[in-house]
């Protein structure tokens, strides 16, 4: 199975990319929205959690969120601690996924994957890219948070050039119709490359 890695940084658009690959008939694992569904149901996951941020970790069986952001954003290496519990179980999960898929190409799309070296693991990487003020616009549309906290989660991924560097595709993704060209071509290109 031939896996695609699909990144970018926060507020470049690839939920609406992995929409346009949805429709080609690609199947598609978002990693983040993964780790949340296993944060709420795995007990492994739990009990670890509450091992590392205390009780408050969860409250009447749900993740304490915003207390948990609290303690990352003020001590960096909680963050590198709670992805060293998620991320094997994340990875076990996807693993298991793949195996029930019946396609010629999947893909993977993690926020973070150059900084987690989760690229090795991918026969394709897709960066999807987008100027920083509108980067920013859509956060704060999308998000209640602030500009200050959007470029905080920014220093902390790598810049667009960096990826690009390290990526077999990118995609601006500022246009709709534009992004929607750039998607096709990506898919014929991997699909003609399976034909090799």
């Amino acid at each position: 199975m031939i896996i695609v890695g699909l990144t970018g940084g926060i507020g470049s658009g690839k939920t609406t990319v992995l929409k346009q690959f949805e429709k080609l008939g690609v199947p598609v694992y978002i990693a983040d929205e993964e780790a949340k569904k296993l944060m709420a149901s795995s007990k492994v996951i739990q009990q670890q959690l509450i091992g590392l941020f205390g009780t408050e970790a969860y409250l009447e069986g749900h993740l304490n969120k915003s207390y948990i952001a609290n303690l990352i954003f003020n001590d960096k290496t909680f963050l590198s601690k709670m992805n060293a519990i998620i991320h094997p179980e994340v990875a076990k999960h996807f693993e298991e996924w793949v195996k029930h898929q019946d396609a010629p190409y999947l893909i993977k799309e993690v926020a973070i994957l150059f900084e987690n070296g989760g690229e090795h693991s991918c026969d394709y990487v897709i960066t999807v890219t987008a100027p920083k003020p509108v980067r920013i616009e859509r956060v704060l549309k999308r998000d209640n948070t602030s500009k200050e906290k959007i470029e905080a989660i920014m220093k902390n991924q790598w810049s667009d050039e960096k990826k690009i560097r390290h990526s077999h595709f990118v995609i601006h993704n500022v246009s709709l119709d534009k992004t929607q060209e750039q998607v096709l071509k990506i898919h014929n290109k991997i699909i003609e490359n399976l034909k090799i």
